[in-house]
């Protein structure tokens, strides 16, 4: 089955990507895995990490895309490999995932969505930025470390107390994600 995506050039997309396993924390537990797949990728094939958020089970993130290039599937499918081949196999796999010489660490398919504007933009990367405080993880988006929160206070386009409910936050300001 092909699945019809909004192919933009140079556009700007909002993902969501889950493990195969949702009880797992891989993500998490394997951070500087994923943060070495996604460097490795962005040299031989750039793009801008505007905003990115990792929970144990799954990740959202908002890219832009260098113009004359639309190719977000391909540079997903090779940070998916590049993570996965650090892992050691433990995962459960199906038999067609075994047919396919496939790791059984991610979902197959994930979430995309063109962003269409300004206001389209903000709404998704606060939807990133409050995502650990939706799933129970932390009591405020500056206190969960794996967010280009951190990155987006020190550029001063969020304040440091931004959605804040009960504390100031920890006060970490690195997530090492975005560009700086």
């Amino acid at each position: 089955m092909r699945y019809r995506r909004a192919i933009v050039p140079g556009g700007t997309y909002f993902f969501t990507l889950n493990l195969a396993d949702r009880d797992s924390a891989l993500l998490v537990s394997h951070i500087d895995h994923l943060r070495q797949a996604f460097k490795q990728v962005k040299q031989r094939h750039p793009f801008a990490i505007d905003a990115i958020v990792v929970l144990p089970d799954h990740l959202h993130a908002l890219w832009t895309l260098p113009q004359g290039d639309a190719d977000f599937a391909g540079r997903w499918q090779l940070i998916k490999a590049h993570f996965s081949r650090a892992l050691p196999v433990s995962e459960y796999r199906n038999g067609a995932r075994r047919n396919k010489r496939e790791r059984g660490i991610w979902q197959r398919r994930y979430w995309e969505h063109l962003i269409r504007n300004d206001a389209d933009f903000r709404r998704h990367l606060d939807y990133i930025h409050y995502n650990p405080v939706k799933h129970g993880h932390a009591a405020t988006p500056i206190d969960w470390p794996h967010s280009s929160i951190h990155h987006h206070i020190r550029r001063g386009t969020v304040p440091p107390d931004w959605a804040a409910t009960t504390t100031q936050g920890s006060g970490l300001l690195h997530s090492g994600w975005a560009e700086e």
